[in-house]
């Protein structure tokens, strides 16, 4: 490692967004941390399982060892189908539990450190529009209860989003952000709703990759009722949340220990009826929520379709956020880091990869 440089320790560093934060760190000795290394190369890479009790004392080890600065928590499982973490308990050990083991492993780590001053100065965790619940009347602030339900992944980040608020203090003198993006868009993301929109049959089946190499594409749907189609959503391209996490990178540890600030694109939000247009998705309407979560269990069980049923909520419901938080704290870097609009960011989403 080039010891002038300062250290970065990520988790979850084989993720989309790890990748994408890799080539903005070109200042940084990274190591990462994940259960599979990534394809990029950086200057150290550990194979960890934060779903399991032992990562906390190996964490604290490497710590003490490497001295990081700044530790990034990108470590979450999202798509179950994908990753293969199916099992919902062993899904929140890595998500809730290992949140809170990371954070364990910072806070003996400084606390050994004593008079010396924090090893780690700075803690990042990306939380989740989704923590705040399917359906707001109204974009939402950061003070706003987090009421998610039914969605394992959804829970889960509301969960860890309270464990990071309740332990910051614990992390001694070590500034902490929590960061609420909306739903990353751009061409190298793969998540529920984008596939939704993209009709990818991104199932793990024989059937869906035949699907998939024939260029077939699944209808979008929706329920009856026109509410459904001018429901609005935001984005955030993943670019730009790196580019977040690479500004916050550079800057100096702040005074006030605990920050959160909601991520979206810029501009106004997009309602479903345009994102529909633009992605140029067949829609098909099923008669409410109910049938529409059966059409997804079916797709589910056989392996098609990787949106699991219970994101039904999160697929008709609206759900958008103040940002006026982060523009604030960005001051006259706001449009050099949210670069893209809503549309823009959407837009990338279907441009080829």
């Amino acid at each position: 490692m080039d010891t002038a440089k300062p250290t970065i320790l990520i988790t979850g560093v084989s993720g989309n967004l790890g990748r994408r934060l890799l080539h903005q760190l070109s200042a940084y000795n990274v190591v990462g941390v994940d259960l599979t290394p990534p394809a990029a190369p950086l200057e150290r890479f550990i194979p960890l399982d934060l779903g399991r009790e032992e990562s906390t004392r190996q964490l604290h080890l490497l710590i003490r060892e490497l001295h990081p600065v700044s530790v990034v928590h990108l470590a979450f499982v999202i798509d179950p189908q994908r990753t293969g973490v199916l099992d919902i308990d062993r899904m929140w050990q890595i998500n809730v539990s290992g949140t809170a083991r990371v954070m364990e492993a910072i806070s003996e780590a400084n606390r050994v450190a004593g008079d010396t001053g924090p090893i780690v100065r700075q803690f990042i965790f990306p939380s989740s529009v989704s923590a705040y619940g399917p359906d707001l009347p109204d974009p939402v602030s950061e003070d706003a209860p987090l009421l998610a339900h039914t969605l394992p992944y959804a829970i889960h980040k509301k969960e860890s989003d309270l464990v990071v608020q309740h332990r910051a203090p614990s992390l001694r003198n070590c500034s902490v952000f929590i960061l609420r993006p909306h739903i990353f868009a751009g061409a190298t993301v793969e998540n529920y709703l984008m596939g939704a929109f993209r009709g990818t049959p991104n199932g793990k089946s024989p059937r869906a990759a035949r699907m998939r190499q024939a260029g077939t594409r699944l209808p979008c749907m929706l329920p009856y009722g026109q509410k459904y189609l001018d429901n609005k959503i935001q984005f955030v391209h993943v670019d730009d949340m790196a580019r977040l996490l690479t500004w916050l990178l550079k800057r100096e540890p702040e005074s006030q220990r605990l920050t959160i600030l909601n991520v979206a694109a810029r501009g106004e939000p997009m309602t479903f009826s345009h994102c529909i247009n633009l992605a140029d998705s067949k829609l098909i309407r099923v008669p409410g929520r109910w049938a529409m979560r059966q059409v997804l269990q079916f797709l589910w069980n056989r392996n098609i379709s990787a949106i699991p049923p219970a994101a039904v909520p999160y697929m008709t419901g609206q759900y958008t956020m103040n940002t006026d938080r982060l523009r604030k704290f960005l001051a006259r870097d706001y449009e050099q880091v949210i670069q893209k609009t809503n549309v823009e960011a959407f837009a990338d989403s279907f441009q080829t990869r």
